[in-house]
């Protein structure tokens, strides 16, 4: 999951912009939403002061982070991500979640997506990163690179069977060379749609993260053989300066 959507410990809301941080931030996030009178946003816009040691981006950074309003509603609400709201709303519009449906959770860090997953009626989520996440009851959550071989092999264990829903919030640690993480990107949207095609049970469905060109005609084709809807949305509570949107495949023909 993005990084830089979380609100704890990795997620790092209140890092002090080190090494660690930098890092996290470098993985693509996605909008907020404005609203409201523009003169009032600006009073009570909350500004962090630059310290010493700390970045002019970790600074920025810091400053969305106090000033984002699904950040704050994420820590009333008891998510550990800002993204949790993505998928809600993703869910409020497709009705992708269903009572009883057994979910696998790509890219789950820190388990925001597996909370409302959990929560919305899931029977079993089993979620994977490269992160720890900790523990949420209802979830199996490993810690493992799902890029590496024979990853899929075990997640479709932790799974316990076919799945209903798959849903991916991956992404690459970027590299700043637009083509290396071009092709990165497309990779992960890739792998995730071939997982999907490998455990869903007709019916079933699939949702994941995309940037601009990160899903190939090739693999679209593929998609829409395959389900009966194909679909892009780019939810609210994805940042509006995100290059981010999300796939949403439906109906899945077996």
């Amino acid at each position: 999951m993005s990084q830089d959507d979380s609100q704890n410990g990795e997620g790092g809301e209140g890092g002090e912009g080190g090494e660690g941080d930098e890092k996290r931030r470098r993985r693509r996030s996605g909008p907020v939403t404005k609203g409201g009178d523009a003169r009032a946003a600006k009073q009570f816009h909350t500004r962090v002061k630059t310290a010493r040691g700390r970045k002019y981006s970790s600074k920025l950074w810091l400053e969305r982070q106090l000033n984002d309003p699904y950040v704050a509603r994420a820590r009333q609400d008891g998510y550990r991500s800002r993204a949790a709201y993505k998928l809600i709303e993703l869910d409020d519009k497709f009705g992708l979640i269903k009572p009883g449906m057994r979910i696998a959770d790509l890219g789950a860090a820190p388990g925001g997506w597996t909370q409302v997953a959990l929560k919305r009626g899931a029977s079993h989520v089993a979620g994977v990163d490269l992160l720890e996440i900790d523990r949420i009851h209802g979830a199996t959550l490993l810690v493992l690179d799902f890029t590496e071989e024979g990853a899929d092999a075990v997640l479709k264990d932790a799974l316990g069977g076919p799945a209903d829903l798959v849903i991916s919030d991956l992404a690459p640690w970027t590299t700043g060379h637009k083509a290396t993480d071009h092709l990165r990107i497309v990779a992960l949207v890739e792998l995730a749609a071939h997982f999907a095609l490998d455990v869903l049970k007709p019916g079933g469905g699939f949702v994941a993260k995309v940037f601009q060109g990160g899903a190939t005609d090739e693999l679209l084709d593929i998609l829409k053989s395959r389900f009966a809807k194909v679909r892009h949305y780019k939810p609210p509570a994805s940042r509006t300066e995100s290059a981010e949107t999300f796939l949403i495949a439906t109906g899945f023909r077996g």
